[in-house]
């Protein structure tokens, strides 16, 4: 298992470098001049060049994506052009509203998706197998911005039972603040969850080796939660993995509707006042955070099924 932590490290290094000198050039190849998209048409020529110098633009291309990758390598993704402040400093203080609410949102999705799904696969076409197909359809369908919209409206709005923008104070402030937003992605994930669990576990459990199990005598709630179960997480655990990246991304929609602190509020903002260095922040800490997921994915195949624990 050591060997092969350090085997998918060492291949998530040149991954990262890659990575991040792509979003490097693509920052830079854009049409238009980055300091005239931050000062406006009206600036003056030497502001235009004063930025440029504060940005490092002057210099050549290359030049550029040297000091980059060396300032990137030390931690240092620049200062604000809005308000002055390092970039890492900005980054992570809002990297932990982000966090927390992506973890509390797979977990509202898991505790939803996997077992629907499973027990949808074990009473196939019965009532609650066509009811969680339904259900999982819908969340799949519905928009994070929209669904949003709709919890706003009828659990803040209507039933005035949780708050609708902010984050809160104090823990039952700040948890009933994140109730929404965390459901709102994790009913979108719990879609998901279920049809995979459901067909995953509808493989597995006619299976061969299924079968010879039943006939043995082996009772079935074992054959079920120690065999079937743990083998058809296998692509489930793949799905979240992928989901994760998917939430960070979906924050930003959904930070933005509850007014919520965190990276998806810090990149709009970015966007919104051209603050050049904080995007590129942000978006070099998104691919670190996919890079990182898929570690972590890789080594969960081996707890969930030994069978495939690489040497």
């Amino acid at each position: 298992m050591v060997k092969y932590l350090i085997r998918r490290i060492l291949v998530a290094i040149p991954t990262m470098f890659i990575t991040i000198s792509i979003i490097f050039f693509a920052l830079r190849v854009l049409p238009g001049d980055p300091a005239l998209a931050i000062l406006g048409e009206s600036a003056g020529e030497e502001a235009l060049q004063n930025l440029r110098e504060q940005l490092g633009l002057n210099v050549p291309i290359w030049q550029q994506y040297v000091v980059f990758l060396w300032d990137t390598l030390k931690g240092d993704l620049g200062v604000s052009i809005a308000s002055g402040t390092p970039v890492m400093n900005l980054i992570f203080d809002n990297f932990w509203h982000t966090m927390v609410l992506s973890v509390v949102s797979i977990f509202i999705g898991c505790v939803i998706g996997i077992p629907s799904g499973i027990l949808s696969a074990l009473k196939p076409n019965s009532l609650i197998d066509n009811l969680v197909r339904v259900i999982s359809m819908t969340w799949v369908s519905i928009p994070p911005f929209l669904l949003g919209i709709i919890l706003i409206f009828t659990l803040s709005l209507k039933v005035d039972l949780f708050p609708s923008m902010g984050e809160g104070e104090g823990f039952w402030g700040v948890l009933s603040h994140l109730f929404l937003p965390s459901l709102t992605l994790g009913l979108i994930l719990s879609g998901v969850l279920m049809r995979f669990s459901r067909a995953s576990m509808l493989e597995q459990i006619n299976q061969d080796y299924i079968r010879t199990a039943r006939a043995k005598g082996i009772p079935k709630r074992i054959v079920i939660f120690k065999h079937a179960m743990r083998n058809s997480l296998i692509p489930v655990i793949t799905i979240i993995g992928l989901d994760i990246t998917a939430l960070i991304s979906g924050a930003v929609i959904t930070e933005t509707i509850f007014s919520r602190p965190g990276l998806g509020s810090l990149a709009v903002g970015a966007i919104s006042t051209r603050d050049f260095p904080i995007l590129q922040g942000c978006l070099i800490l998104f691919a670190v955070l996919v890079i990182v997921v898929n570690l972590i994915v890789d080594i969960s195949y081996s707890i969930a099924n030994p069978k495939i624990r690489p040497n």
